[in-house]
């Protein structure tokens, strides 16, 4: 078989201002373009002196030299997607909309997208008033995208004498659409400035129905106890960006980073979107990947200068499957698997035998098998890691934790005690055979104790002990609310609910989560790594819903 040759990258442009400092401008640009596989050219319509406290000062390239360096670019290169920033004056913004026209007059031009630079974060005038107006005029109408944050938002609004004011979702939304009657195909207002809650979201999002909700990087439907272990609550503070097309209005909502690693933020996203074009991709789809990216890179950037420092642009260069762990996605490990695994899981900790099992209706003779079978499995649990304990060096590696969540999770007496509330004996419990259910999983722990992996093994034990922490919460959650289905008063099976929800089993679920991890960022895998760890949870996953359909009678 012969190799291929990858795809060339597309080309796109940056029209902006210089930073001598490298967060903003055409640096952040040419940085997040590489960083996104793009071949990037550039127009500078302005140099500054600045670094990360400020803009110090700015001197213009004369308008005729825009047009030459654009002339220059175009001519030449087959550009498929490109951006303006910083524009400086009312000279250079018409001298690109000239070249734009020139060299488009004939053919289709390539997505454009304004980000109408107005004012640097310190202060500094980067678009002189009279410029406002043929940015508006003329530049908006040639736009695929506008992406201003408030301050610009309002800026541009207050000269057409449109309503102004943006100080929360609401008024986002209505900002947005008359944005949109400015001319551009689409607006993308910037929330960063503003607060938003989860509440705020769940109140507008009841009012406006039609309004389509994105949330990333947080946590969604049966994750109960990474949410627990996040302290992520309604009342956090959101960022939320507003995108609104012709047709359709997004929301696209992700927790707010506490850093001041946020010089060249409007640039970096700007020129991300400008990527995800360039690589074909609809406005939603490159909107969300350009935000991620975005996110991701100041959530690692590390501190640099002595005022707000640039983000982390090359974060994709240095690929890591598992992300590291940051305050705002601490669990990035579990959050990967459970996502990736989203149908199973719900099968699973959403089994109709909890759902009997908590509203009090399970069959007693089901809940005595389940009892049972749960006894001999996890003696399966005991022999896997002690064949791991005995064949593998690096069982000694595994710290306390682990060590910690093994004796919680094989504590066999818990089961005994369930047991002996229901009249089963000892004797009882060594006599009865194993389900075909209970051999398949058994089976299973054997083998990847047998081969010596502790990570593996760990992997396997995380979805029968998250699993049951995920039900305990949800289980308890469910209840809370009125009129419920989930019957804990007069409930035979309470004990079961208790435990699994109890401080005990959640504190192992804890440290379970902790011990994962911390041992995707000790270890970080490899794609085919990963692919394995995803495979043990997969398939532990199945097994753990196989086990509950056993106890049904499904199997």
């Amino acid at each position: 078989m012969s190799r291929q040759d990858p795809p060339n990258p597309p080309a796109v442009l940056t029209i902006a201002g210089s930073d001598s400092s490298g967060g903003a401008g055409i640096q952040a640009d040419l940085k997040t373009f590489s960083a996104l596989q793009c071949y990037g050219t550039s127009v500078i319509t302005a140099l500054t002196a600045q670094n990360t406290t400020g803009v110090q000062g700015v001197h213009p390239s004369p308008p005729e030299f825009v047009r030459q360096q654009m002339h220059s670019v175009l001519s030449d290169i087959d550009i498929q997607a490109m951006k303006t920033g910083m524009l400086f004056d009312a000279e250079n913004t018409r001298a690109v909309v000239a070249a734009l026209k020139e060299h488009y007059a004939a053919r289709p031009m390539p997505p454009l997208i304004c980000d109408p630079v107005c004012v640097s974060t310190s202060g500094h005038t980067l678009l002189q008033p009279d410029a406002v107006e043929v940015m508006i005029s003329e530049l908006f109408p040639m736009a695929a995208l506008i992406t201003p944050n408030k301050s610009e938002a309002e800026l541009v609004l207050a000269h057409r004498q449109l309503s102004s004011k943006i100080d929360n979702l609401e008024d986002m939304l209505r900002a947005a659409k008359d944005m949109l009657s400015l001319g551009p195909k689409a607006v993308l207002l910037k929330g960063g400035h503003i607060t938003s809650t989860l509440e705020d979201i769940e109140r507008v999002s009841s009012v406006h129905p039609q309004v389509k909700v994105i949330k990333d990087g947080l946590l969604s439907e049966n994750m109960e106890i990474l949410l627990k272990n996040s302290g992520q609550t309604a009342s956090d503070v959101m960022v939320v960006d507003v995108l609104q097309e012709q047709d359709n209005t997004t929301l696209f909502v992700r927790p707010r980073i506490d850093s001041t690693s946020t010089h060249g933020t409007g640039c970096t996203l700007s020129a991300a979107l400008v990527c995800e074009l360039g690589h074909g991709n609809s406005l939603a789809d490159a909107t969300r990947a350009a935000s991620r990216y975005t996110h991701i890179a100041i959530q690692t950037a590390s501190p640099i200068g002595s005022g707000n420092g640039p983000l982390n642009h090359l974060h994709p260069i240095v690929p890591r499957i598992v992300p590291i762990p940051t305050p705002t996605d601490p669990h990035p490990l579990i959050r990967t698997l459970i996502s990736r695994t989203q149908d199973m899981w719900k099968a699973y900790v959403e089994h109709d035998f909890v759902r009997q099992l908590a509203s009090g209706t399970l069959a007693r003779e089901s809940f005595l098998h389940f009892i049972k079978q749960d006894y001999l499995y996890l003696k399966y649990y005991a022999r896997a890691y002690g064949l791991l304990a005995a064949k593998s060096s690096t069982f000694s590696s595994i710290d306390a934790a682990t060590k910690t969540i093994i004796n919680i999770v094989t504590e066999v007496s818990m089961h005994k005690a369930y047991c002996a509330q229901w009249g089963i004996t000892e004797d009882e419990l060594r006599a009865t055979p194993e389900s075909p259910a209970t051999t398949a999983y058994g089976a299973y722990l054997l083998d990847v104790g047998l081969q010596g992996d502790s990570a593996r093994l760990i992997m396997a034990l995380a979805a029968c002990l998250l699993g049951y922490g995920e039900v305990g919460l949800w289980l308890m959650k469910e209840a809370a609310k009125p009129n419920s289905w989930v019957k804990l008063d007069g409930n035979p099976y309470l004990k079961w609910i208790q435990d699994y929800s109890g401080k005990d089993y959640q504190a192992a679920v804890t440290i379970g989560i902790q011990t994962l991890e911390a041992l995707a960022v000790a270890d970080p895998p490899s794609e085919l790594r990963f692919q394995e760890w995803l495979g043990v949870w997969q398939e532990c996953t199945r097994l753990e819903k196989g086990f509950w359909d056993m106890a049904l009678g499904l199997l």
